[in-house]
């Protein structure tokens, strides 16, 4: 189990990283999601050993990791790119850290890691032929042929475009949990995280503002800056939450996060408004619609409608898409 108590980072005496605490426990992956400069690769980079903390601890299992190296730590690292031998092959570059330690039987934990990751077959090709999912898919056959009792992800799809991105997550999902392998990722995007991490952290400015497992962070933000990073449309507060809430059927509460679409045009509806703009989408007609005593809010129709900008709608509220949270305005 990977241990972050109070860890703190500083450059040139300015801090990177902020009294970061967080826990990873044995066959979990957890994504360490925020924006370019939270401090998350930062965080990262501590605990494989390539930064060395300004204050607090890394433990794994117990052991503080103080004064360990990186090699020694157990861990495996990936980056973005791959950072693949472009003069070996395929099963050359998976089986590099296997000749290194002169592991028996390193052929045949090559060919399961090929089919682990999906290149049955690959084995002779040189890196320069393949496309870019297709190395990183080595890389990470490569990362985990030793066994590593952790794997470091950095931001590992990011160089990939968002159709391939989209795949791989789903795909990275899979062969973790087929290898039982414990994982820490840092990524600025919000569907690699959710797609491919069971636990999630965010951070901004340099700390850990909320951990936890993604349905339990996604339901209930912990800051209205985390709630419109996560991808709420909007923090309504006092009576406009108010109003939301009574028209979705739910109890009173002074602050409430909206997802987008939350709002749905109905022949009768308890909230009104004038539609702004709005553009149809193979599946609905999305809008955004100035609301009575609300404001500005996204909302959907069905194809069957036809609101143009001026008119004047109904709106239920799909409860669902709500989170009645704890923090104030």
């Amino acid at each position: 189990m990977l241990t972050l108590e109070n860890l703190s980072v500083s450059y040139d005496g300015a801090p990177a990283v902020v009294d970061a605490s967080l826990t990873l426990e044995d066959g979990h992956v957890l994504a360490v999601l925020g924006p370019s400069g939270s401090g998350k690769s930062t965080l990262l980079r501590a605990v494989a050993g390539l930064e060395p903390p300004a204050g607090g601890r890394i433990t794994w299992d117990g052991d503080d990791l103080a004064g360990v190296p990186t090699h020694k730590r157990g861990f495996a690292l990936m980056f973005q790119d791959g950072q693949l031998f472009n003069h070996l092959t395929v099963a050359r570059n998976v089986g590099y850290a296997l000749r290194l330690r002169r592991t028996p039987d390193a052929g045949a934990r090559v060919r399961e890691l090929l089919e682990l990751v999906g290149l049955q077959g690959y084995a002779d090709r040189l890196p320069g032929t393949l496309s870019g999912g297709e190395r990183q898919r080595v890389a990470l056959a490569r990362s985990l042929a030793v066994q590593p009792r952790l794997l470091l992800l950095d931001e590992p799809l990011s160089a990939l475009d968002a159709g391939l991105r989209e795949r791989l997550a789903t795909d990275l999902r899979d062969i973790l949990r087929a290898a039982g392998t414990t994982a820490l990722m840092v990524t600025h995007d919000h569907e690699e995280a959710f797609a491919v991490a069971d636990r999630l952290a965010v951070m901004r400015a340099g700390r850990v503002v909320q951990q936890g497992e993604i349905a339990e962070v996604w339901r209930a933000p912990a800051d209205p800056e985390t709630a419109l990073f996560l991808g709420y449309a909007r923090v309504l507060v006092n009576e406009a939450a108010q109003r939301v809430l009574r028209a979705a059927g739910l109890p009173g509460a002074p602050t409430v996060a909206v997802r987008r679409s939350a709002l749905v045009v109905a022949e009768q509806g308890p909230l009104r408004g004038v539609v702004l703009s709005g553009r149809a989408t193979p599946s609905q007609i999305r809008l955004v619609v100035d609301v009575e005593d609300v404001g500005e809010m996204d909302a959907v129709a069905g194809h069957g409608s036809h609101p143009a900008p001026g008119d004047r709608v109904a709106l239920t509220v799909d409860a669902g898409r709500l989170a009645v949270t704890p923090f104030g305005p």
